[in-house]
């Protein structure tokens, strides 16, 4: 590891480099998909690329790359990056499913529907997040 690594000698920042850079995508994207700037649909739940994944393994990775894998807490930092993922994939898509059909049964929208992410969203934000905490750690 480089020996001053503004980036490492807190792993906090390569999360929130993880987040900030996640909403901006996702603001770009909606963007071009919407042809007009969103703040609000680039923060909500949801969408490309998922920042649940990029900002957990943002930090399994810096974590891994500081301490390496043998670390007892990186079986801790690991359990938590599968059961956000997993939650962004699953949990939270059943929850949208119900605000669905409270939403018909209200006869209005009051909940909102959107709050998963597709597989594919998940597996771009982790990419994301890999690729943030390896950039950051060799600059």
């Amino acid at each position: 590891m480089p020996y001053h690594n503004f980036f490492y000698e807190t792993l906090i920042m390569v999360p929130a480099v993880a987040f900030v850079l996640s909403v901006i995508i996702k603001g770009v994207l909606v963007k071009i998909s919407s042809w007009k700037w969103n703040l609000e649909r680039s923060l909500w739940s949801g969408g490309m690329p998922s920042v649940h994944s990029s900002v957990v393994v943002s930090l399994a990775t810096a974590f891994a790359l500081k301490y390496w894998v043998h670390h007892d807490l990186f079986a801790i930092v690991m359990w938590f990056t599968v059961i956000i993922i997993y939650d962004a994939i699953n949990v939270r898509y059943e929850a949208g499913l119900h605000a669905k059909l409270i939403n018909e049964r209200l006869w209005e929208k009051r909940l909102k529907e959107s709050l998963w992410h597709l597989p594919s969203e998940a597996f771009a934000g982790s990419l994301l997040g890999m690729i943030v905490a390896v950039t950051l750690f060799y600059i």
